[in-house]
């Protein structure tokens, strides 16, 4: 088993949770010397540094949410003099102002030490080309991909998105055995290949994908190693952590979060008290060792749970399951809560189907309407009516009894659902037109 750091990623937990708490102390004493924001914060809250005298007084901490970020826009949340700022990050800002996201030399240095053990954990290392996918700029996806793979001593590819045909030519002239970018870009790229007549399993080198950036399932994951030969690790980070930062290991059995660098809580999303140890709740992350942009408590709104259980691989750190949904783009519909990812999870597991789909939720007079628009593969799409209805009761079927909700079902020609180099967009939401 290879490691970046071995000393810090098999901690003792006790020790790992002694060190957390040092950074926790030295973290709150920073910041209610030196940063307006989180002194007002902790005033309100009738907390001052001195009542912090364990991991578990975090709770007495005020929470952070993303409406705070674009209220303090661009950098009244910072908590370093703007000399200190070697770079700035940002949102895409689809709603409101968009995060502003600082970086300070050591927050850049944190960022790719913390991909780089990802990466080793996966196995890669100064052997592998890794091919980034992932948009460069203002998006943070490029840039964090990018530095860890030379800090690990792998060649990096800086593709970035768009030109489907450029990027497949380099994945075979390169010998590109890695790629970063979202899991539906993967899938893509692929369908561009095959009507190339090029097999990515068969005619390239490409073994291991960071994906991550948008909702996606197990039977996903399934699909891309089956027909794409690619062993999918599920990546994740946002913006405002400082971009993409976990991953899991090649035990592919839960993202590790790294302890020295944050300090994560599973939260009910109504009482904001922690659930029981194994359930699913609202994630929540102190960013521990974060200078410019400092997070604290933030509700970052996925809802995950907890490994209890050690991971094989031998490091200690925190494990979460994949994200079941998001608190912000979980949809209400006729009462019952609808999350885009128990839809693609249903439908990965349909063999006619697709890799793509779109939810299309209306209002007809007062009452909510949802339409799930599937993409029939190549081998089930015919001319047959019966065979086409039989398909689409079966879809409608498995729906219902995943999300206990009766939705219609069109079903469409592959390639007629729009195609995304980004992340993906699952959901059209119409309601708010009336």
């Amino acid at each position: 088993m290879a490691y970046w750091n071995k000393d810090i990623e098999t901690m003792p937990a006790k020790e790992l949770e002694a060190l957390q708490y040092q950074l926790l102390k030295k973290l709150v004493v920073r910041l209610y010397d030196s940063s307006e924001f989180y002194h007002g914060r902790m005033k309100e809250a009738g907390v001052l540094p001195q009542d912090i005298n364990s991991l578990e007084d975090i709770r007495k901490l005020p929470f952070m949410k993303k409406k705070d970020l674009r209220d303090g826009y661009p950098d009244k949340t910072f908590a370093v003099p703007k000399k200190e700022v070697i770079r700035y990050h940002a949102s895409s800002g689809t709603t409101g102002k968009p995060t502003v996201v600082g970086y300070t030399k050591n927050d850049i240095e944190m960022w790719t030490t913390s991909l780089a053990r990802a990466m080793k954990s996966m196995g890669l290392g100064e052997d592998d080309v890794i091919q980034v996918s992932n948009t460069y700029g203002l998006f943070t996806g490029g840039l964090g991909f990018h530095y860890a793979a030379e800090m690990i001593g792998a060649a990096a590819v800086p593709a970035s998105t768009g030109n489907t045909e450029r990027q497949i030519e380099l994945i075979q002239d390169l010998g590109v055995t890695a790629m970063a970018c979202t899991p539906s870009y993967l899938l893509h790229i692929g369908e561009v290949a095959e009507k190339n007549g090029i097999s990515i399993k068969n005619d390239t080198n490409l073994r291991i994908g960071l994906l991550g950036g948008e909702p996606w399932s197990d039977k996903m994951r399934e699909r891309i190693q089956d027909w794409l030969g690619v062993k999918g690790q599920n990546c994740y980070g946002t913006s405002e952590l400082s971009g993409p930062m976990f991953s899991e290991c090649s035990e592919m059995d839960g993202v590790h979060i790294w302890g020295d660098l944050a300090y994560v809580e599973i939260l009910d999303t109504e009482t904001g008290e922690p659930v029981a140890p194994g359930e699913k709740g609202e994630m929540v992350i102190t960013m521990l060792q974060k200078e410019a942009l400092p997070i604290i408590r933030y509700r970052i709104g996925d809802i995950t749970s907890l490994y209890e259980e050690p991971c094989p691989c031998g490091r200690t750190h925190p494990r979460i399951h994949r994200i079941s949904g998001r608190v912000d783009d979980m949809l209400v519909v006729r009462g019952i809560n609808v999350f885009p990812s128990q839809v693609q999870h249903t439908l990965m597991g349909i063999p006619e189907v697709g890799e793509h789909f779109q939810i299309v939720v209306d209002r007809k007079g007062v009452l909510d309407t949802m339409m799930v628009r599937v993409e029939l593969n190549e081998e089930s799409f015919t001319d047959n009516i019966v065979k086409l209805m039989e398909i689409r009761e079966n879809i409608s079927y498995r729906l219902k009894n995943a999300l206990n909700i009766s939705s219609a079902v069109e079903l469409v020609a592959p390639g007629t659902l729009p195609r995304y180099e980004g992340k993906t967009k699952f959901v059209v939401d119409k309601r708010g037109e009336f």
